[in-house]
């Protein structure tokens, strides 16, 4: 994160009610960025998006909580972060529509597939939650 606000936005979500499942910082790889964000490929955005991705570390964490999907995107606000409610996280962090400061899974779907190209099982601690109660951020 580079505008130094990890702290921040961990305090938020554990000062929400979430539990902490799994985090780490990785320098994303092209071939694992194009999996993660496939259903964007031919989006007038995709090049945009893949280049930002690709520019430094990443902080991936996954969190637990009930209706953790809905829940992590009231948080998180809008993806425009000029549109972003007040008060969201990506209204008072990110910087535009696609530096946004974070993503979120949209789906149980969505966030199974993402948390497994992020950690291996062995990294996640004491979960065994359904996906509808993960949420990658």
């Amino acid at each position: 994160m580079a505008n130094k606000v990890a702290g921040k936005v961990i305090s938020r979500f554990e000062g929400e009610g979430f539990t902490l499942a799994g985090i780490k910082m990785l320098q994303p790889d092209k071939a694992r960025m194009e999996k993660f964000y496939s259903v964007h490929e031919g989006k007038p955005f995709y090049e945009g998006l893949m280049n930002f991705m690709l520019e430094g570390p990443v902080i991936a964490i996954v969190w637990e909580a009930e209706d953790a999907i809905s829940k992590t995107r009231s948080i998180i606000g809008a993806t425009n972060s000029k549109e972003a409610a007040p008060g969201t996280l990506r209204n008072l962090y990110g910087t535009d529509n696609r530096r946004n400061l974070v993503h979120a899974s949209d789906s149980p779907e969505s966030a199974e597939k993402e948390i497994a190209l992020l950690f291996n099982k062995e990294e996640l601690a004491g979960t065994s939650a359904s996906a509808d109660k993960l949420a990658k951020v």
